[in-house]
């Protein structure tokens, strides 16, 4: 099975939310998190270039779990790991789901333009819609 020449921004999820490195982590659960119903955010160093991804996960398991509370000032740039995987707005499904295959995450931040893009989505873009259909039905609630 082969995707199509989908690019990213034709099923990246537009307008994504980014978070500076110095922001709380409470920052990051409250508004964007919580009330934009998202479930990761790009975050951005100093120069607003994304330094990592953090989601929803990363705040129970890196600060709830470990007995961290996120009202004590704790930096989202804290839980960054290594270094940014980002995807290019020229490249197509290909090139996205190998990527998020290669490191093994859920999801990519796009540099420019500003997006995210998700496995969900990217599966979506499979000529095969069951593929995306199945693991955005794994991915919600």
């Amino acid at each position: 099975m082969t995707f199509t020449m989908t690019t990213v921004p034709e099923i990246m999820a537009g307008g994504a939310q980014r978070i500076g490195a110095h922001e709380t982590v409470l920052a990051a659960a409250r508004k964007p998190i919580r009330d934009l119903q998202v479930g990761a955010l790009s975050m951005c160093g100093d120069d607003n270039r994304p330094i990592g991804v953090i989601t929803d996960r990363d705040i129970v398991v890196k600060v709830l779990g470990t007995g961290l509370d996120p009202s004590e000032g704790g930096e989202v740039g804290t839980l960054a790991q290594g270094e940014a995987v980002t995807i290019g707005a020229d490249d197509d499904a290909d090139e996205i789901f190998a990527t998020l295959t290669l490191h093994k995450v859920r999801c990519l931040p796009v540099i420019d333009p500003v997006g995210m893009v998700a496995l969900a989505d990217a599966a979506r873009a499979r000529k095969d819609p069951e593929a995306g259909r199945l693991i955005e039905a794994l991915a919600t609630d």
